[in-house]
């Protein structure tokens, strides 16, 4: 499966004003699932985050005038970029901050851009690693294991598995990210097919959220738990992913999976302040490195040069 539409490899001021927004929303995914877990089992929680988001999507689409497309075509696809962009991500995500702070969660995503390089090179024609990429991608897995630290050698330890977690969320969104351009090419619009994806993410979990958690067995949680969800759904969900889609229908995956360079500042400070969550020194390293990996992969700084 390899995308050959050709997608602009170059930002301009609405593109990254769009980006910005879009960390600060994800950002505040991470903060708050740390308040979620609390009162909430992860499918349960992921699930009301893509329900919820998708009643309200279903509801301002004809609102705007808007009709979802009936095509068995667009559905599959909806699906599909269902599975890869929330069932699988979220609920390793969301499993993951079980254990770990939502700080140290939103680093480890930040290696979706690592992630994304490496599969748009081998699945599209007009995102190709480059020598800046490829060193971004080397310096990002050292900031990886920085953070993760002797643990990942061992293999050892529940903490270990969480952060795996969180990566292999990484790995999940950068096929996403690639699956998604075809949206463009179909004549879907950003807001339909945001509308499709969470739809088809609801059907998804509906019957894993039943199996599992068994949600009419759950005591009734507090009203942060329900606050933080509706935040979850409305904000980091909802008007997220209409941003998201329309920047990737014009900067491409690559672009867009920039924006993980910039979740987690938002997600520490709300951890750190709020959630009175700490981080230790070998984190702030690993997100340093990283963050040199994703200006390489960027470019910028290096042409700048």
């Amino acid at each position: 499966m390899t995308v050959t539409s050709t997608i602009s490899r170059t930002m301009g001021p609405a593109e990254w004003a769009m980006l910005l927004l879009l960390s600060v929303l994800w950002g505040g995914s991470f903060f708050f699932i740390g308040i979620a877990v609390t009162g909430l089992p992860p499918f349960t929680i992921v699930l009301l985050r893509v329900a919820l988001a998708a009643v309200v999507l279903n509801l301002a689409m004809p609102l705007m005038g808007l009709r979802m497309p009936r095509d068995g075509k667009s559905w599959a696809a909806f699906f599909g970029m269902g599975l890869l962009n929330n069932a699988i991500p979220f609920c390793l995500i969301v499993w993951g901050q079980t254990q770990i702070a939502s700080g140290l969660a939103s680093i480890l995503n930040a290696m979706t851009p690592v992630a994304t390089v490496v599969v748009a090179h081998f699945l599209t024609t007009d995102e190709k690693m480059t020598g800046n990429r490829l060193a971004g991608v080397l310096i990002g897995l050292a900031g990886v294991v920085c953070m993760i630290g002797p643990g990942v050698l061992s293999g050892l330890g529940d903490k270990v598995w969480a952060q795996a977690a969180v990566l292999g969320a990484t790995v999940s969104y950068a096929f996403a990210g690639i699956f998604g351009r075809r949206f463009k090419a179909m004549g879907i619009s950003p807001l339909a097919t945001a509308t499709g994806q969470v739809t088809a993410s609801s059907v998804l979990l509906a019957p894993v959220v039943l199996l599992v958690d068994q949600p009419w067995t759950l005591a009734m949680p507090g009203l942060d738990v329900w606050a933080a969800v509706v935040g979850l759904a409305l904000l980091s969900t909802t008007f997220a992913y209409i941003l998201f889609f329309r920047i990737m229908a014009s900067a491409g995956a690559t672009n867009l999976s920039l924006v993980t360079f910039l979740i987690p500042v938002s997600a520490i400070l709300l951890g750190t302040f709020v959630l009175h969550e700490t981080l230790a020194p070998k984190h702030f390293l690993g997100m340093a490195l990283i963050g040199a990996g994703l200006a390489a992969i960027d470019g910028r700084l290096f042409r700048r040069r």
